[in-house]
């Protein structure tokens, strides 16, 4: 990016073309088929933990090249858990990104460890770089958060994990059906852990997670875990907590599970003309592409120049920009006791101050996709 640009007057805008940045009401405008199978479930009356559920889990499990899938409540509750299954108890360290969302900090904190943050680099991922020097006598996890549907660099951060002894649990929350090399997002650590919520695109009518692993004896305490340390209706083998996938919500699930490539296809197709449209305006950086990963870009996130200028001119016509996110994590006011202060993590700060995320779903048309780039084009050239 260069120096800073000057603001242009405001053009009327376009009233025929909208740019929205949510899309349930397209992606569940016919919900026809959905609440059939809904109506079929609400005939057997197996709502807790039923045939739905396991149907789910063994069709994401495949979906995802795990052994293993665990429908639970939330992703934070699959980033809890595989803690937990894991060993990760007070007074222990987790290594994660600077630049999460709470959600990883909270789960962390749940079990009553510690997050250690570890900037990022231009992919909006772990710095690996950075993580081997993080490493204390107390770590007993690695997080990397696959942020904006990318995948970090995996075989880097496992390397330095098995260098040390040291379990990987990544967060792909954001990152289903994201690859690196070959192989998906969720497949390289102990466990994955992945989100259902709306606002990420395989979405249900609530909040979802799933965790996936391959290791027999992970899977079978996580399956405790989520269902009160419960072998059986009255043997409790663990203390646990009710984290179940409803099984209503593991219907919504596998209905939307059949349209997930199709839908990671649109949205990058979405990208690349962001891509090559933004490529003339020397103010933007458009998301940092390594060649080996299939991003399904939950979030389409450039780095601008007079960021909150660019939004503000978006907004005016008819694009509905956001912003992922302003204030980065370890600033929050919420995280003040882990002692950390602006200025700690450069690259995050950085990232945080000029990111813009523009809508990328699979429902918009070329039209829409130009309408972005031309409004983008128009604000910096005046």
């Amino acid at each position: 990016m260069t120096g800073a640009t000057a603001r242009p007057e405001l053009r009327a805008p376009a009233a025929d073309v909208k740019v929205p940045f949510a899309y349930l009401s397209d992606q569940f405008a016919n919900p026809d088929a959905i609440l059939a199978d809904i109506r079929a479930l609400v005939l057997t009356g197996d709502f807790t933990l039923g045939k739905a559920v396991g149907e789910f889990e063994s069709a994401f499990a495949a979906y995802v090249g795990a052994k293993h899938a665990i429908g639970v409540n939330s992703g934070t509750d699959a980033l809890k858990l595989s803690l937990m299954a894991a060993g990760v108890g007070p007074g222990d360290e987790v290594i994660t990104a600077a630049n999460t969302f709470i959600a990883t900090v909270g789960a962390i904190n749940e079990v009553g460890a510690k997050p250690v943050f570890v900037d990022v680099d231009a992919s909006f991922c772990l710095n690996v770089d950075l993580v081997a020097q993080a490493i204390s006598p107390r770590t007993k996890a690695i997080l990397p958060v696959h942020l904006t549907g990318n995948v970090a660099d995996m075989e880097r951060v496992t390397t330095v994990a098995e260098r040390h002894g040291i379990p990987v649990i990544e967060d792909a929350c954001q990152a289903i059906g994201s690859r690196r090399g070959g192989r998906n997002a969720g497949c390289w650590g102990l466990t994955g852990t992945f989100s259902l919520h709306p606002l990420k695109f395989l979405n249900i009518w609530g909040d979802g997670g799933v965790v996936v692993t391959s290791d027999d004896a992970v899977d079978r305490k996580l399956r405790l875990l989520r269902n009160h340390g419960l072998a059986d209706r009255d043997t409790i083998v663990t203390l646990g907590c009710n984290s179940r996938l409803d099984s209503l919500q593991a219907v919504v699930a596998r209905r939307l599970l059949h349209d997930a490539d199709t839908i990671i296809e649109r949205r990058n197709a979405n990208a690349t003309a962001y891509d090559r449209g933004l490529a003339g305006v020397p103010q933007v950086k458009t998301p940092w592409r390594d060649p080996s990963v299939v991003h399904t870009f939950v979030t389409y996130q450039i780095l601008a120049e007079n960021r909150d200028g660019l939004l503000a001119y978006c907004k005016a016509h008819n694009v509905d920009a956001k912003i992922h996110y302003p204030v980065p994590v370890y600033r929050q006011e919420g995280l003040r006791h882990f002692g950390y202060k602006a200025g700690d993590f450069p690259v995050t700060d950085a990232q945080a101050a000029s990111t813009m995320t523009l809508p990328v779903h699979q429902y918009l048309d070329a039209q829409q996709v130009e309408h972005v780039v031309s409004t983008v084009r128009d604000f910096y050239n005046g």
